[in-house]
């Protein structure tokens, strides 16, 4: 499952999917010469990497247009995995149909429902009616495996190109600018700076049980001009009074200025923990 010629592949990457799953598609264009590892669940991910059966995991955290992934910041603290990259991938949502059936004939659309609903407009054009799959990639394979030409998926095109179908019509997504970010995760951190390019830090962190913790805690990153691209709570263990913070910063944790936001941090926190140094993808800028 990779671009790459047998003799080039340099370990696995696994992912949570069926092949030709978008996060397929991230490991393809991120990892090329990696063996891609498709696993049923994300623990699954998670697990492959830490037994040694995967050198890395893609795993996606957040979708512009949906916000993050469910469970995934619940992952990333507990997983004993380092991150070590981020990927920014664009949804490109395609119709693949059984080969020679023309878009006329297409009566039934199938796909997981966040990206039915993400082409309601061609749908709606076409007079196609929805129905709802696994996920994506699954829904490619039923159709290739059913072989009726009234029905067709809507997945990516490396899942047509992996199931033997057709790509009727392409990017037809309704919002143009739909993209999903993905983290490489390893067993082993790499806190060096690598590449010419902005640095990115993510750690979580619990407050201290005072008046207005959070408020004085964050107070560092302001003073000292690190810009926190993401906060995030969730609950932890299911428990109201238990929160956990999970953020993103800019620049590197041997920065001036990161060392006393996170000195003053770590004074109004009850516990934090560094989830990884890496450089910034290109495209989230």
């Amino acid at each position: 499952m990779s671009t790459a010629h047998p003799s080039q592949i340099q370990g696995r990457i696994a992912f949570q999917g069926e092949p030709g799953a978008y996060s397929h598609q991230a490991c393809r264009e991120a990892r090329p010469n990696m063996e891609a590892l498709p696993c049923r669940t994300f623990e699954d991910a998670i697990e492959a990497v830490r037994k040694g059966e995967a050198d890395l995991a893609m795993l996606p955290v957040e979708n512009s247009t949906y916000g993050r992934v469910a469970d995934i910041h619940h992952l990333l603290p507990e997983s004993g995995l380092h991150i070590i990259e981020e990927a920014f991938v664009r949804v490109h949502i395609n119709l693949l149909a059984i080969p020679g059936t023309p878009l006329s004939q297409i009566e039934n659309a199938m796909s997981h429902t966040v990206l039915l609903g993400q082409c309601r407009g061609f749908l709606r054009e076409h007079n196609l009616h929805a129905i709802a799959g696994a996920d994506t990639a699954g829904s490619a394979r039923q159709v290739a495996d059913a072989g009726d030409p009234r029905t067709a998926a809507l997945a990516s095109e490396l899942a047509g190109e992996i199931y033997g179908l057709d790509v009727l019509a392409r990017h037809i997504e309704d919002k143009q600018n739909n993209t999903t970010r993905f983290l490489v995760m390893s067993r082993e951190p790499d806190l060096k700076r690598r590449g010419s390019g902005q640095m990115m830090t993510t750690f979580v962190f619990r407050v201290r049980n005072i008046p207005a913790a959070l408020y004085k805690a964050m107070g560092g990153f302001a003073t000292n001009g690190v810009n926190m691209t993401k906060l995030e709570s969730y609950m932890v263990d299911g428990n109201f009074t238990a929160t956990q913070f999970y953020a993103d910063i800019e620049g590197h944790p041997d920065d001036r200025n990161v060392q006393l936001a996170l000195e003053e941090l770590r004074y109004f926190t009850s516990s934090m923990a560094l989830l990884g140094v890496y450089p910034a993808d290109p495209r989230r800028r």
